[in-house]
């Protein structure tokens, strides 16, 4: 039996009962104390049977992490639920987000978004997109049902995701590190093979001619001199 069908019955029974408890004038009170008594007899009983409570189970979007460079979040969805575990239909549910900080917005740049629970108590916060700030946030969900009410937190995180943020240097870093490399060893190179010759020849004695002793051999008869 569900909810509406329990509370139709309780109504139906409490009217009945206003009736019966109506004196008559010919048999006055025994027409009046047996339909009372029968009344008091059922209505704890019936209200026994109703649900005590409402309960919001989430289902989806717990510890998701939004890519504010897509603008890509994950929607939060969840159940709403009585005190047997049995899913509520027709429940008034209304999403908050955050005015400040890390946070997001629901159509119409608008932080708060209430819809009602479909047969199987379940609603979605379509449409969230997370903002551009980094960081933890939360997503108060408040439900309500004949007076009833339930909420709780929905936690996410707003993320930039890029090279530094996976754990290596991003392309940039990459590039002007080769290009410092490159210049380096031509730096090398040329300190290498500058002065205009090989290391070998520079590293090599230059040997001398061997000295003159001072003696001039001409034809005829020999002529000696003293050195020069």
């Amino acid at each position: 039996m569900d909810i509406c069908s329990q509370s139709r019955i309780v109504d139906n029974v409490k009217q009945d009962c206003s009736q019966l408890a109506a004196p008559s004038a010919r048999n006055w009170p025994y027409s009046a104390v047996v339909p009372l008594l029968f009344c008091w007899a059922m209505l704890p009983s019936l209200s026994l049977a109703q649900p005590v409570g409402l309960k919001i189970e989430v289902t989806d979007g717990e510890g998701a992490i939004n890519n504010i460079r897509l603008h890509r979040a994950r929607v939060p969805v969840i159940r709403v639920v009585d005190g047997d575990n049995t899913p509520v239909g027709g429940a008034s549910v209304t999403f908050f987000l955050p005015d400040m900080g890390p946070s997001g917005e629901f159509p119409g740049e608008v932080r708060t978004l209430a819809v009602m629970t479909d047969e199987k108590g379940q609603a979605i916060g379509r449409g969230l997109v997370p903002n551009q700030v980094v960081g933890k946030y939360q997503i108060r969900v408040v439900a309500s049902y004949r007076g009833d009410m339930a909420t709780t937190l929905i936690n996410q995180i707003n993320a930039a995701p890029g090279g530094a943020a996976k754990g290596g240097p991003s392309k940039k870093v990459w590039l002007i590190a080769l290009i410092g490399g490159a210049a380096a060893g031509g730096a090398a190179l040329a300190a290498t093979h500058g002065g205009g010759g090989s290391p070998s020849s520079q590293s090599q004695p230059t040997s001398s001619p061997p000295s003159s002793t001072g003696i001039v051999i001409n034809s005829g008869t020999p002529v000696f001199q003293p050195p020069h």
